[in-house]
């Protein structure tokens, strides 16, 4: 049987039975055992997120929690047994209904809407995209109420349950790579300390001591123009909004194929 590899995260890491009474809140109440200082799940969980968004999740811990709360580690798991199940409620948490914004219009606005608000979510907290696993989500109140809405986003215009179900999911597998890449544009910046124009402001100057456009001429020519636009070899946004407009423009013609 092969090693679990702890680097990755999706649903089911923890025990299921502890993470589905955390998700939802049907477990039984912690025995108090000692001084909390108010210590709660959503305190644990909050003090998660928040370190998750500033310093990524390799940085989680439950030693990193327990000290943000200034409490002792073993405190923390009369409330969460384990960092997975830590992680699959911080993700659900992180789904709050604030991020799915009501949206008057047809399906198309709706649908746009639906990807732009999870595009804004990933950008927000881009660890939720080493948690994401389409084939294992955290079974939790806000992810499954996040789902309904985005269903609802094409609900009624002729689509048969498993073309709804497959379009939402081809939107959302769509939105988290886009931002995935924006997240790692995003990281080679904080990474190295230099920004894209810096760094072709570098490297340009020796491309082009090396660089047939001859041979090479197409590249050259939209290389030239996208460059210029982008000041940059790609633009994250750009590439999300130009990507999401054709892929819409797929779920037109299906639509119109059942008028």
């Amino acid at each position: 049987m092969a090693a679990k590899d702890e680097s990755r995260h999706y649903g089911g890491r923890g025990d299921p039975v502890r993470s589905m009474e955390l998700l939802w809140g049907t477990g039984p109440a912690p025995r108090s055992r000692g001084p909390r200082q108010g210590l709660t799940v959503e305190r644990i969980v909050r003090a998660g997120i928040e370190i998750a968004d500033a310093e990524g999740l390799a940085a989680l811990s439950m030693r990193r929690v327990a000290d943000r709360l200034g409490v002792g580690t073993m405190s923390l798991y009369t409330y969460v047994p384990s960092k997975a199940e830590l992680v699959d409620v911080m993700f659900d948490r992180a789904l709050g209904p604030e991020d799915r914004p009501v949206v008057e219009g047809g399906w198309r606005e709706r649908l746009t809407a639906v990807a732009w608000a999870e595009w804004d979510l990933y950008r927000r907290h881009p660890w939720m995209l080493q948690v994401m696993a389409m084939s294992r989500p955290p079974l939790g109140p806000n992810g499954i109420a996040a789902y309904d809405h985005n269903l609802r986003a094409v609900d009624g215009i002729g689509l048969t349950e498993l073309e709804m179900d497959s379009v939402v999911n081809m939107v959302s597998v769509y939105v988290q790579g886009s931002a995935r890449a924006a997240a790692q544009a995003a990281t080679s910046v904080t990474d190295t300390g230099v920004t894209d124009a810096e760094w072709w402001s570098t490297y340009g100057p020796l491309l082009e001591k090396v660089f047939d456009p001859e041979k090479h001429p197409t590249a050259a020519r939209v290389g030239a123009v996208a460059g210029e636009t982008y000041q940059s070899a790609y633009d994250a946004k750009h590439g999300f909004e130009f990507g999401l407009a054709r892929i819409l423009d797929g779920v037109a013609t299906l639509v119109d194929s059942r008028g």
